[in-house]
Order: C-alpha cells, then structure tokens, then sequence
C-alpha cells in the first residue's frame, strides 16, 4: 500500500468515526445540544447524509488518481469533489449501465489472478467505480445546496400570521465547510392566511398538510425562496445579513430566528495542517482510529422587533425585522449573531493526550467539549 492511500485510508476511518460520533451525540437526549430539540433533529438528518458521501468518496479512490481535502482550513474535502459528486449523480443510470455488474467484476478478478498471476488492476478500477455509483445510488449525499424543507407550521397567536420552520444545506466553495441553516418565517400573505389561519388564530387542522414538505410552505413565493437562500448561502455572509436579505427580498416574509451550523474544521494528525500543535499532540495518540478532533459551531440570530409596514399616497414600504447582535460579546459581534455556541468532540484517547501535554485549556477555551468514552458521551469536560 502506497503512502498516499495508507493516509486516505487513515483520513476516511478518522472522519466515519467523527461523524459516527457526532450523530451519536446528536442523538442523546442527556447531551446538552439535544435541548435545541429540531435543530438537533435535522442537523442529525445531513450528517447522515454526509455520512453516505464519504462512503462515495471512500469507493471514488479505488478508480481516481486522487482526492483532495483543504488541509489548512477545515479538514474536508475541496469544493470540487462536491461538483463532481453532483456530476456523476446526474449521469448514474447511464454510467452503471455500460459497466458490468459487481458479481461479474469479482469473478473477472478471480479469473485475471488465476490466469495470469497478477493483480487485477483494472478489473479493481471498474469494481471501484460500480461500488462508487452503486453508493450513490443507495441514498441520499450531499450538493452544493440543498433544496429547503419545510418541517413545522403553526400560527403566532399575537398577531394571526401563520409561521413556518425551514431547513437547507449548503457546502461552501470557498471554505470547505459543510453548513445547516433553520429558520422560523411568518408569512403574512393573505391566501395563506386565510388557508392557514382560524378566526381564533389557531391553525386550521382541517387543512391536511403532509410534513415534511420539499421548499417553503407558500407555492407562489416558494421557487423565489429556493433562489434567495442558495445565493445567500455562503459561510462568508454573517447569519443576520442572511436573514436580513430574506427579510428584504419577501415583502411577505419576515424571518423571526435563523440558525446556522457550522460543521468544522476536522483535524486528523499528519494528514490536516491547521493546526500544528494540535496535530502534533494527537499523533501520539496510539490507536490512530482515534486520533482525530472535530468542532462545529451553531449561531442564531433572533428578531428583537419589527417595523411595521408603512403605507402612504406615493410610496410605501414593507414591515422590516430588527435583527438583535450581542454587541457585549465581542465574538459574537464579529460573526454577526445574537448568540453562538462552539463545540469540540474528541475520542478519550486523543482527550487523554491532549490533557497530558498540558495544552487542554488552550486548545479547548471557549468550547464545550464532549468526550467519547466507549459507548458513552461524556459532556461539559474541563480542559
């Protein structure tokens, strides 16, 4: 086995057991992140998938030259192998149409080694690429956007506007960062409201709604939505210009709360470079299935007020959100948000080495970390 793919082994078993972990812990309902109840529950829903995207990868090396990860900045794979995933995913029936299928691939194989006492190089390569397009096929894997979902609808008592709760997923080009975003929108248009909405300002429960629903709840607005969040999606855009643009963009949408999670960076000794000290701690760590440390960051910005609508003889404007940023928390300030968290996960061995080399409170300030102990999430650990 040649050095480079004894590393994209070591990279691909490193990042299986860091997302493993991370639904584990989205999971468990003693974590503290469970109290974030959806956020939580759909966050888990794209780790899933980006679960069944690495296993893609992990196949794609069997047959490319090679495969890239930004190791300066998040750990993950470049931009490109998301662009080239959305390709294939495009032309899948046609491609494993012109390949043979596994069974006879593996008897191909058998036969070349008996035959000519070699290695069946590329008989392993068209092996490699019908797993790889077969793995695609079996679930869903991440894009570079994800199409929003509504999940929730229900109905502000105060003022009779029906709201909704809506997810999309991006990967950010630029950072190699795989992102969540929720938001909860009012929508004051009068053909939902009327739809939606009870004389009591309930919600009207003879109105089948079958959740999840794929875009926004509101047909008319719904494509234009999908338009809005994709080209508001990167990691550069602080969440409350994000929600300020919906904000602008919809007279009849008024975003009340937007999450964002931020899902990196990834670190993994001798193979990431962002972080020398970290990664010189975790190569000591001796089982190098766990020699690996991801964090994640969730922020949320929340309207504090809302301008209501103007409307005069010659001119009028919408009703606009006043977006709260905690100015107090000078990070808080420079992301742009009115509140954020930031998490670390790390197996007990790379915590132990960590914790040894005396450097746990420089590494870990500022995050909640959570420790993986067999089966077992030990959360709120002191460095």
């Amino acid at each position: 086995m040649s050095e480079a793919t004894r590393q994209a082994e070591r990279y691909f078993d490193a990042m299986r057991a860091a997302l493993d972990g991370l639904d584990r812990f989205l999971g468990d309902e003693n974590s503290p992140f469970y109290r974030h109840g959806l956020i939580a529950q759909v966050v888990s829903s794209y780790v899933d998938r980006l679960s069944s995207t690495f296993n893609c990868w992990r196949n794609r090396i069997g047959f490319v030259d090679s495969f890239r990860i930004q190791r300066a900045e998040s750990g993950f794979p470049v931009y490109q192998n998301v662009l080239e995933l959305d390709r294939d995913r495009k032309t899948l029936a046609e491609r494993l149409s012109e390949l043979p299928s596994a069974d006879t691939l593996r008897r191909d194989m058998v036969d070349h080694i008996l035959r000519n006492k070699a290695f069946p190089g590329p008989q392993q390569s068209k092996l490699a690429e019908r797993l790889y397009l077969e793995s695609i096929a079996k679930g869903d894997v991440i894009a570079p956007f994800m199409l929003p979902e509504t999940i929730k609808v229900s109905v502000n008592r105060n003022n009779g506007r029906p709201f909704y709760v809506v997810h999309w997923g991006v990967f950010d080009g630029t950072q190699s960062l795989p992102m969540v975003y929720l938001a909860v929108i009012e929508d004051s248009s009068r053909k939902l409201t009327d739809m939606l909405v009870t004389e009591s300002n309930r919600l009207n429960r003879s109105v089948h709604i079958p959740l999840p629903v794929a875009g926004l709840l509101n047909p008319d607005l719904a494509h234009a939505f999908d338009g809005c969040v994709e080209k508001n999606g990167a990691y550069s855009l602080s969440p409350a210009t994000i929600a300020g643009n919906i904000d602008r963009d919809f007279a009849e949408l008024h975003p009340k709360q937007l999450h964002r999670f931020v899902l990196g960076p990834f670190y993994s000794p001798g193979i990431t470079e962002h972080n020398n000290k970290v990664g010189e701690i975790l190569s000591k760590v001796h089982r190098e299935e766990n020699a690996w440390l991801l964090t994640w960051t969730l922020q949320e910005v929340i309207s504090r007020h809302e301008r209501p609508a103007r409307r005069g003889l010659w001119s009028s404007d919408p009703a606009q959100q006043e977006f709260h940023i905690e100015t107090n928390d000078v990070e808080a300030a420079r992301q742009g948000v009115s509140y954020y968290e930031k998490h670390a996960l790390v197996p007990h061995d790379a915590y132990q080495a960590l914790y040894a080399s005396g450097k746990a409170d420089e590494v870990f300030r500022g995050y909640s970390v959570h420790v993986i102990s067999g089966d077992q999430i030990i959360s709120e650990v002191q460095g």
